[in-house]
């Protein structure tokens, strides 16, 4: 089975942008699919999702059969192969329809070797803060926990839970640790 690489970013989010690279077994489901850009962008797996062309109201709509309507493919029993055909291809994945966080898929490569697991080889920016109000309740979130001035800077830096020598940090990425976590998710899908 081949390989694709797909850039994954996260829109309205440009300080930095919030982005990874993945390569992913071209046979993996789009449930699975899910699964690990929850896991590349620290995300709790906790809020409902779904795959489409554009976003909302294009079609077909790819998402978990406990909440799909008329219409629309169930994630656990479509692969990445049967949607994606080539080189440019685009998609959407939107994390938390109250939040509305909106990730573009580009597909940059399809590579005819194998990968054993998905891997990170590239990204930049922090996973956002989850049930944070999306891009701009992020946007808001970073202001206000790193302005002491601001009457909302205890509450909110005690509601993420920040020491009083802490900060977000939003340009935080480390590549190695995220390549960890996925390979810790693999062996757990493969027990």
């Amino acid at each position: 089975m081949s390989t694709f690489q797909f850039k994954i970013q996260i829109k309205y989010i440009d300080n930095p942008p919030v982005w990874r690279r993945l390569l992913i077994a071209g046979d993996t489901t789009f449930h699975e699919f899910h699964e690990i850009i929850q896991v590349a962008f620290e995300w709790e797996n906790s809020h409902m999702y779904q795959f489409s062309p554009k976003g909302w109201g294009s079609k077909p709509v790819i998402t978990l059969s406990e909440y799909e309507k008329q219409d629309e493919l169930d994630s656990p029993e479509v692969k990445l192969s049967e949607i994606f055909t080539k080189r440019g291809q685009t998609y959407m994945y939107i994390y938390d329809f109250g939040d509305d966080w909106k990730h573009d898929i580009k597909l940059e490569k399809i590579i005819p070797e194998p990968v054993l697991y998905p891997t990170c080889t590239g990204g930049e920016g922090a996973g956002p803060i989850e049930d944070s109000g999306g891009a701009p309740g992020y946007a808001n979130l970073l202001a206000v926990t790193s302005d002491p001035d601001n009457p909302d800077y205890d509450e909110l830096r005690g509601w993420v839970g920040l020491e009083d020598d802490e900060d977000l940090d939003a340009g935080y990425f480390n590549m190695d640790e995220l390549n960890e976590d996925l390979r810790e998710w693999k062996l757990a899908e493969e027990s």
